[in-house]
């Protein structure tokens, strides 16, 4: 069984946690993320452990990359074997979450609920294969989302049925739910479930079982980590490898784009704005004082009050004929304002591109403050995937300092986690120099 080392950087934010896996060469070796949860340790485990499932699979690729399997049969193996395997993760959590809410009716509060519980647990694994598609439309990844909006649908028919109260059901989920996404994922459940996704294949190349084989049995041995976020204080890390997020978001930065001058973060809960120099190191910086409006948290709610995914609200905005003067970014009242101009007559397209575009006036008086935007100007966060915010800033660059390059990654919102990769790793360089000095 062979054996390879990394440094990971994990990101703690408000609304998700993001990990990077490095080789000891610098090379990304994966990536992972999940939503950030009451218990922040699990949070910190579930995505280290998403980053090093996407670090096997990358081998597992490069491994079927050496075989006689043309491209189109490879590149079809790997989707099928991926959906699979997520489709036995969302399976093997939905057994966890009904292993609780039995426990949680078997206390005699809710014992009039089993019937219906168990037959929405039905029907969810029922469901899965189509949720696991190769052609789903899934507003989420992260079990709870996925599994919540699934329960709650099939609640309210079992409720409209008269099996048991809508709130009853409601409110066993919300109790399981939060004990299922706070249990740490087991050491031997990457194997245990690529495995079963492995068997749900039928017959499959031999070349497939036998790369299968080589990353299950590959030991991955971390040697350095160091932290960054909102709640990186609670990371699994000695004090000297928490960094704040300042710096660990200019570095990322510098490492996508190295001719980066000026970062923009617009995350969950805060927005940065961020110079470096020409080695990535930070000069000057702003940040959204005391509240997260427009903030991601803010959209979020937006896409609650209009019943939409927050991936929905972007394309959506781009359709508008005109914007819509927004006064407030203020999450408290955001949703009233919402309310009254869609009483005025307002179309949700045109409240949606006002909605952006504030957003944006907001980060740019603090990119000013920063010190303005210079060559090379790189756009990172969650909401840097959001097509009417890009558009939007791209406008507002355009008009108020001229022509810019704008870099925007695929990959983003993990720009924190890769700076703090990238601090473990000379921290790992220099401790092996050090101990050959």
């Amino acid at each position: 069984m062979g054996s390879l080392d990394y440094c990971v950087g994990i990101d703690l934010g408000s609304t998700t946690t993001k990990a990077v896996v490095l080789g000891l060469d610098g090379a990304v070796l994966g990536r992972g993320i999940t939503n950030s949860r009451s218990n922040y340790d699990v949070a910190c485990s579930v995505a280290l452990d998403e980053a090093l499932t996407n670090a096997r699979f990358a081998l597992f690729e490069t491994e079927l990359a050496a075989t006689a399997l043309d491209d189109a049969s490879r590149a079809e193996l790997v989707e099928t074997l991926t959906l699979r395997l997520r489709e036995q993760q969302y399976l093997d959590q939905l057994q966890a979450l009904a292993s609780v809410l039995d426990l949680l009716m078997e206390s005699g509060v809710h014992n009039e609920a089993h019937e219906a519980v168990h037959s929405i647990l039905a029907q969810m694994r029922e469901g899965s294969g189509e949720l696991w598609s190769t052609n789903a439309n899934r507003r989420s990844d992260f079990f709870r989302d996925l599994a919540g909006e699934r329960y709650l649908r099939l609640a309210e028919q079992a409720s409209q049925k008269g099996y048991a109260g809508f709130d009853v059901l409601v409110g066993l989920f919300d109790k399981a739910i939060l004990q299922v996404e706070n249990t740490l994922p087991t050491d031997d459940s990457f194997a245990r479930l690529l495995t079963a996704a492995l068997t749900s294949m039928g017959e499959v190349p031999l070349e497939l079982r036998l790369a299968v084989e080589m990353v299950t049995e590959l030991e991955l041995m971390q040697v350095a980590g160091v932290g960054t976020g909102y709640g990186r204080q609670r990371l699994p890390f000695p004090k000297e490898s928490i960094h704040s997020e300042i710096l660990c978001h200019g570095l990322g930065a510098h490492m996508m784009f190295p001719n980066t001058r000026t970062v923009l973060d617009i995350g969950g809960q805060d927005t940065k704005a961020i110079q470096v120099d020409a080695r990535g190191i930070v000069t000057s910086f702003q940040m959204n004082d005391r509240c997260a409006a427009g903030c991601g948290r803010y959209l979020g709610y937006i896409a609650d009050e209009m019943n939409l995914g927050l991936h929905e609200l972007g394309p959506l905005a781009n359709q508008s004929t005109r914007s819509v003067r927004i006064n407030s970014t203020c999450t408290v009242f955001a949703g009233a304002e919402l309310r009254e101009r869609l009483g005025l007559g307002e179309r949700r397209e045109d409240i949606l591109a006002g909605l952006h575009r504030a957003i944006i006036l907001r980060a740019m008086s603090l990119l000013a403050r920063s010190g303005g935007i210079e060559e090379e100007f790189t756009f990172t966060g969650g909401v840097a995937k959001n097509p009417a915010a890009v558009d939007a800033l791209a406008d507002l660059v355009r008009a108020n300092y001229g022509e810019v390059t704008l870099n925007i990654s695929p990959v983003s919102i993990y720009t924190g986690a890769l700076g703090a990769a990238v601090f473990a790793l000379r921290g790992a360089d220099a401790a092996v120099a050090a101990e050959g000095a």
